[in-house]
């Protein structure tokens, strides 16, 4: 324990000297958790695979999948579903295939399983360079998407393989039936439990509760979901959207709490997880040294899978998506109506009138192909990290008639090459990749400059609605010119919070000024709110200006509260 709390200290240490030189963390933290790794007498730092699936794995998909707005994700819904499973299962054959045809001792079996613990990309580090470089918004779901959908079906083919190779009984014995059953119970365990969470939030009432009974929410949802055989990571990811979406209902104080507190959890998970992928070099060398394995012929497969693993990416990104090059030009070529949302484009001409139901999905589906600057970008956020970690360490010693599992320590270390080797290669050159593809796109920023003022928009003329209902129907005691300061007062702070006059003392005037304004409050988010599920406003822009609101209540709070 002391040492697992010393490699949590110092990779803390490392990520704020990163962030203070404008370095990238992830990128610092490997690099010195690998010189550790071979100090003399340096103890080995191991965790059980369930840990880190259990421990470290849910807190970050909850709290990636808390932020991420349902719409989002139906937004984006088909790059989302070809990068996070279509891609997942096309680099974990085309692993197996070339290293069964390399390394004679691997059966398909052993290859594929090598292939399902090296295909999820973990987006972790490139969601973080994204949002420090101002990746668009459509980029960022995608890898967010993605990184929410990809880690179930790896595992999933993880565990297939693993029943395959150690004769063990899986729960469904058909693969295909096994993967429908973990993608549909899985979901519904989700559900069941943020719906359970939200209910119990009701009647909670007390932000500092809230808060920790958050916590839980990732954790009980893996274990019930794993409890029925059913995909862990899909109950989390499901759990979050619905924690996520019903928190527009919960406090303020909730609300940046969480924010603040997830952020947090992110940092100090994130550090330990690639502090931890460094430590173990040294150790993966002894382990095929026990194992009497080939050193050089490891390293020559590893660096055969690492080179792969990043050409797969690319090429099955652009065959993908590289259509949509195509397309642009054939659409400059004749007159295309341009829509008024770049996130919606116009459906083409066809005879057949669409039903309202599929009219309705197709209006919630962005079917624009990405861009070669966009394609570009996401083909090169293949960095693999914490499950590709944690399934590496899940594979079993033995298999079912006792005899050691084949390959496991070659196996391990190749995993571990790729997942460092995509670190270093990937994660200093990302940066560098935004920054000369110029991703900008005028559209798109006028859209959500669009949206943003709809938003502000929509606070403004609920505000004015609860201002005139209080000027026409004042409370007792207050006279005109009392009415009229607060008016002005209250008008003014709904628009800018930055000046708020600071009560003295529990005066009519002073507590009918803040009944009103948090009064406006809440009628600004539940216009919001209406709006958003109206589909009138954007969500990304409705949880902006919700985040404006609560700060602005917090602020009041503070202020009202220092009297005290």
């Amino acid at each position: 324990m002391e040492l697992l709390i010393l490699v949590l200290v110092g990779a803390v240490i490392v990520t704020a000297i990163a962030d203070r030189r404008g370095m990238q963390p992830a990128l610092i933290i490997v690099v010195v958790a690998l010189a550790v790794s071979f100090i003399p007498g340096m103890p080995h730092v191991e965790l059980e695979s369930e840990i880190l699936l259990t421990v470290v794995l849910p807190p970050l998909l909850y709290s990636a999948a808390l932020g991420f707005s349902v719409p989002n994700f139906i937004r984006n819904i088909k790059p989302i579903l070809g990068l996070g499973v279509a891609m997942v299962v096309i680099t974990a054959f085309a692993v197996g295939w070339i290293t069964s045809l390399v390394l004679p001792e691997f059966t398909f079996a052993l290859a594929l399983l090598l292939g399902a613990i090296v295909a999820p990309p973990d987006a972790v580090t490139a969601v973080a360079i994204g949002r420090k470089l101002g990746l668009p918004k459509r980029l960022m779901a995608i890898l967010t998407g993605e990184s929410l959908v990809n880690d179930a079906a790896a595992l999933s083919l993880f565990a297939i393989a693993i029943s395959q190779i150690a004769s063990t009984h899986a729960f469904i014995e058909n693969p295909l039936l096994l993967f429908g059953y973990n993608a549909v119970l899985g979901p519904i365990v989700g559900l069941v439990v943020g719906f359970l969470t939200l209910w119990i939030r009701r009647h909670l009432q007390n932000p500092a509760l809230e808060t920790v009974q958050g916590f839980v929410v990732p954790f009980a949802a893996f274990l019930a979901a794993e409890h029925i055989h059913a995909s862990g990571v899909l109950a989390v990811v499901v759990a979050g959207f619905v924690v996520g979406s019903g928190s527009v209902h919960a406090g303020y104080q909730t609300r940046l709490q969480e924010r603040y507190v997830w952020h947090s959890v992110d940092v100090l998970l994130e550090a330990f997880v690639f502090a931890y992928i460094g430590l173990q070099l040294r150790f993966i060398v002894e382990d095929l040294r026990e194992a009497r394995e080939s050193l050089w012929h490891i390293i020559v497969a590893s660096l055969l899978v690492l080179v792969v693993v990043l050409v797969v990416r690319p090429l099955c990104i652009f065959v993908m998506f590289g259509r949509g090059v195509v397309s642009r030009r054939l659409d400059s070529a004749v007159d295309v109506e341009v829509p008024s949302n770049p996130r919606r484009p116009a459906a083409g001409r066809s005879g057949a009138k669409p039903s309202a139901l599929r009219e309705k999905w197709r209006k919630r589906i962005d079917n624009r192909p990405l861009t070669w600057q966009e394609s570009t970008v996401v083909a090169w956020t293949g960095m693999r990290g914490v499950v590709t970690l944690a399934a590496a360490s899940g594979i079993p010693l033995t298999i079912a008639d006792g005899s050691p599992f084949p390959e496991r320590s070659a196996i391990q270390a190749i995993a571990f090459v790729v997942a460092v080797g995509t670190i270093l290669i990937q994660g200093p050159t990302l940066p560098w990749l935004i920054a000369r593809v110029h991703l900008r796109n005028e559209d798109e920023e006028r859209y959500d400059f669009e949206q943003t003022a709809k938003a502000e928009e929509i606070v403004h003329c609920a505000a004015d609605a609860v201002i005139d209902d209080f000027v026409h129907n004042p409370p007792a005691g207050l006279d005109e010119d009392t009415v009229a300061f607060i008016k002005e007062t209250v008008a003014r702070q709904s628009r800018d919070a930055e000046e708020m006059p600071d009560p003295e003392a529990h005066t009519a005037r002073n507590d009918a000024f803040a009944a009103l304004y948090r009064d406006v409050l809440a009628a600004q988010r539940d216009a919001l709110v209406d709006q958003r599920d109206a589909g009138a406003v954007e969500d990304e822009a409705v949880r902006a200006m919700l985040e404006r609101l609560d700060l602005q209540e917090a602020g009041l709070s503070a202020r009202l509260e220092s009297r005290l």
